[in-house]
């Protein structure tokens, strides 16, 4: 079953058999058949070593430029050490499932919605339970993934599978027999003892035995955020991607997902503002990015925080009647933003989306690491500053707050053993 889940042409069989999608991939064992497999699946895409740990050394290539910069500079390839290719399925949500199984039945823990958007890494991603955007038809669809597999692969224990959707469609990224980093935030969040019962499997008992054929369906909202190292390792670039850099993580959990999320931030450290007295939004996205930001910062402007952005990021958002201070790039001169918020310019939050291009990059870079540098929250993609602009405006006073035995006696009611 290890091996079925581990190996790339037995996996994608046994999904094809299952009548289960899957991104299109390939493997190469050299320059030219990787070309040859990026031609045949098209950019962009999501190259890998063939075997990695933590996601080291993934990346996302958008042409062939960047392809033969990956072969040349990331990786060494060869027979014994070939690339793997996958399609980069841009623009999917991303989910993880979490779930226990005897051999023949399958009981999920929970769904997880990762709030970044497909690209970031699992470990790297703020991920919440329930989901909150995917649709009943994609959830049952997730469902019933999850089990034909782990009835497929007679999975006894943990499993634990990546997931993606797009336009309707639910994708099988991965999956893994195995324990995963998120089993704790499932258990607490759903209050059931999932390392507990996984023991109890491996040694024989059965879902059905010890109570465990009904998914626990909470009635909170619980969010994860990644605590990260950027704070500790001075000029390292803090933006997030397909390679994990987090060191820990932290949960919030309240009646909805606003609150939860500014729980969860607030806990890793990211004090978002509070009301429009707190100070200035600073934005700088891509071009491919501004479309979504219009209403996010329609809501910012809204909640009365100034908004100041990046001579074009600016320019975009004043067509569509928002009032945006203009700032120079960090490559444009002085005063630029970096100078502005030294000089004592109160910013309290910064959305900045990484952009292709040297200088891009760079400018990019000198605006995350003064993020890091000055304890400023800061947001690397769009996804996460839509969960920051619902929870701003929540102050303390407003958090709701329930003591830890009423858990536990939801958990009785629900007939869910402990």
């Amino acid at each position: 079953r290890i091996d079925t889940a581990e190996d790339r042409n037995r996996f994608k069989s046994m999904l094809e058999d299952l009548g289960i999608p899957q991104p299109e991939s390939g493997i190469a064992k050299s320059k030219k058949e990787a070309k040859k497999v990026a031609e045949r699946i098209g950019y962009p895409l999501l190259v890998r070593p063939s075997y990695v740990l933590g996601g080291r050394a993934m990346e996302i290539v958008h042409d062939e430029q960047e392809l033969e910069r990956f072969i040349e500079e990331a990786v060494r390839v060869s027979p014994d050490h070939p690339i793997l290719i996958d399609e980069f399925l841009e623009g999917a949500t991303e989910i993880d499932v979490d779930a226990v199984a005897d051999g023949d039945n399958v009981f999920i823990g929970a769904i997880m919605e990762h709030i970044e958007e497909a690209g970031v890494h699992s470990g790297d991603s703020a991920c919440v339970i329930p989901p909150q955007s995917i649709g009943v038809e994609e959830l049952e669809q997730t469902r019933r993934y999850v089990e034909n597999i782990g009835r497929r692969l007679k999975v006894v224990g943990f499993l634990n599978i990546q997931m993606a959707v797009k336009n309707g469609k639910v994708y099988v990224l991965e999956a893994n027999p195995r324990s995963s980093r998120t089993i704790p935030y499932v258990s607490k969040a759903v209050g059931t003892q999932l390392a507990k019962i996984a023991a109890k499997l491996m040694i024989g008992h059965s879902l059905k035995g010890l109570g465990y054929l009904k998914s626990p369906l909470p009635k909170h909202v619980a969010v994860k955020e990644v605590v990260l190292p950027f704070d500790k390792l001075p000029g390292v670039d803090p933006v997030l991607g397909p390679e994990m850099k987090s060191t820990g993580e932290v949960m919030g959990i309240d009646s909805d997902f606003s609150r939860a999320f500014y729980k969860a931030e607030l806990a890793a450290g990211n004090c978002l503002p509070e009301d429009g007295s707190d100070g200035t939004v600073f934005l700088s996205v891509r071009d491919q990015d501004k479309l979504e930001l219009l209403p996010l910062s329609k809501k910012l402007s809204e909640l009365g925080l100034d908004l100041i952005a990046t001579p074009g990021t600016a320019d975009y958002l004043r067509s569509h009647g928002l009032m945006v201070e203009s700032v120079k790039k960090v490559s444009e001169g002085n005063p630029n933003i970096i100078d502005k918020i030294r000089e004592g310019r109160k910013v309290s939050l910064i959305i900045n989306t990484p952009s292709s291009g040297k200088q891009p990059r760079r400018d990019g870079y000198e605006i995350r690491r003064i993020a890091v540098d000055l304890k400023i929250p800061y947001m690397t993609t769009i996804q996460a500053a839509k969960a920051a602009a619902q929870s701003i405006g929540i102050s303390g006073g407003r958090i709701s707050i329930s003591p830890l035995n009423r858990r536990q006696e939801d958990r009785v009611k629900n007939h869910f053993k402990t």
